[in-house]
């Protein structure tokens, strides 16, 4: 058990993956979980999205994110955030909301929820970037893990 609230959970989860931290990031996650990215089919259990996540660690791609709100209702928290993806100079930048549920101090369901439209502009956006650098700036790098 844990004296984290779920919203420290799920924001120590999502700041250790921006850090690229993976192996950090699955400790706050149960053996069980059930991970959606709304649209795609649901994944079961850590060792499945350790293997989803795992090449995040690679040099040329990336995640990150800035958190614009985020509540819960006991053990759900619901995210809105804008998440930035990284692909060699390609980044991402677009509107996502997650629900996460928390059970004896870990994630057992994450969802992510996103728009296609937003994603498309997020792509064309990322490649006018890597033309005009200024036409996107890139999100602050997380705090150091403490």
């Amino acid at each position: 058990m844990t004296s984290q609230t779920p919203v420290e959970i799920v924001t120590v989860f999502l700041d250790d993956l921006a850090r690229g931290d993976l192996t950090r990031a699955l400790e706050n996650v149960d053996d069980d979980v059930a991970y959606t990215n709304v649209s795609f089919p649901t994944s079961y259990g850590k060792r499945r999205m350790a293997k989803l996540f795992e090449p995040m660690n690679r040099p040329s791609l990336g995640f990150n994110y800035r958190m614009i709100n985020v509540g819960d209702n006991g053990p759900v928290v619901l995210t809105e955030r804008i998440d930035e993806l990284t692909f060699g100079r390609l980044v991402m930048q677009f509107w996502v909301c997650g629900r996460f549920e928390i059970a004896e101090g870990r994630i057992v369901v994450w969802r992510d929820y996103f728009d296609y439209f937003d994603m498309t502009k997020a792509l064309l956006r990322g490649i006018a970037a890597m033309i005009v650098p200024s036409v996107q700036k890139p999100l602050p790098s997380p705090a150091p893990a403490v």
